[in-house]
């Protein structure tokens, strides 16, 4: 093959981002590379099959402009799945999410107050404490965003937008539910006291704020996670990172008697299914 007709690959520069993910520093090179032929070539060669290492699926378009559109068109999803479920939609997924919590619900009185009277999560509960996760969650998607500006690396710049779409649209779900249930949280019950009746008892906050179910902090780190997890899938140990930093967070709010179990789990579905399958979910 003549050399003036073969494709060329110019290679970008790779990017490297030091982010918090739960209070640990990570080094993640996420700039993939993006073959650019030319124009003769492009008329002489047929176009190659998608490398492996590059995202083969058209996600969601967002900007600036487009974010306040996109998150209303978000809320009527999400408020409107019921309608959904009457036209015999998703029932499988809804009844395995409701069904686990229900019976994770259950099991809170039992498996709760064992993270009361051991101490052998002392360690771990101060690198994850409440504000060094709700930090870190937060600054991975700004980190992606300025770096991405600086670096004009637009398909950075975007996830960083959707995973700040996907953190707003799970924390007022997770807000509404709080106000609803006013469940207790586990520090707010006396010593000796039960564990048993816990929904419908907190009065300290109307707008849910201190209340337990669901976890804000999970509904979030899953939310961000499943956006980085998706976009950046092409590497293999970024869904295994993300998920499992979002994991790590999920548990620290039971240790540090935060939440139930069940808060977790139902936090932890929210965020992922409200990134999944309304966020990026193609329009």
């Amino acid at each position: 093959m003549d050399c003036r007709t073969s494709r060329k690959f110019k290679p970008n520069l790779p990017m490297c981002f030091l982010v918090c993910l739960s209070g640990g520093l990570l080094c993640l090179p996420l700039r993939a590379q993006e073959p650019q032929a030319t124009q003769e070539a492009q008329q002489t060669i047929p176009a190659e099959a998608p490398k492996p290492d590059m995202p083969t699926v058209k996600d969601r378009e967002v900007s600036w402009r487009t974010l306040p559109r996109n998150f209303l068109q978000d809320q009527k999803e999400i408020w409107l799945f019921p309608t959904q479920l009457a036209k015999g939609r998703h029932w499988l997924p809804t009844v395995g999410v409701v069904g686990a919590t229900a019976i994770l619900i259950a099991a809170d009185p039992h498996d709760t107050p064992y993270f009361r009277h051991t101490g052998s999560f002392e360690g771990f509960n101060d690198v994850f404490s409440g504000r060094i996760t709700g930090a870190g969650i937060a600054l991975v998607p700004v980190a992606f965003l300025v770096g991405g500006h600086f670096r004009k690396d637009s398909y950075a710049e975007k996830t960083a937008l959707l995973a700040g779409e996907a953190y707003a649209n799970g924390a007022v779900m997770e807000i509404a539910l709080k106000m609803a249930t006013r469940r207790l949280r586990p520090s707010d019950i006396p010593p000796g006291g039960s564990f048993s009746d816990t929904f419908f008892e907190s009065h300290r906050s109307a707008t849910g704020v201190s209340t337990s179910f669901p976890s804000g902090h999970t509904t979030a780190a899953f939310a961000v996670a499943t956006v980085f997890a998706h976009r950046y899938r092409q590497h293999r140990w970024v869904p295994w990172v993300a998920y499992g930093a979002a994991a790590a967070v999920g548990f620290s709010r039971v240790t540090l008697q935060s939440h139930f179990p069940s808060d977790v789990f139902l936090g932890a579905a929210l965020g992922y299914s409200i990134s999944r399958f309304v966020v990026l979910r193609p329009r």
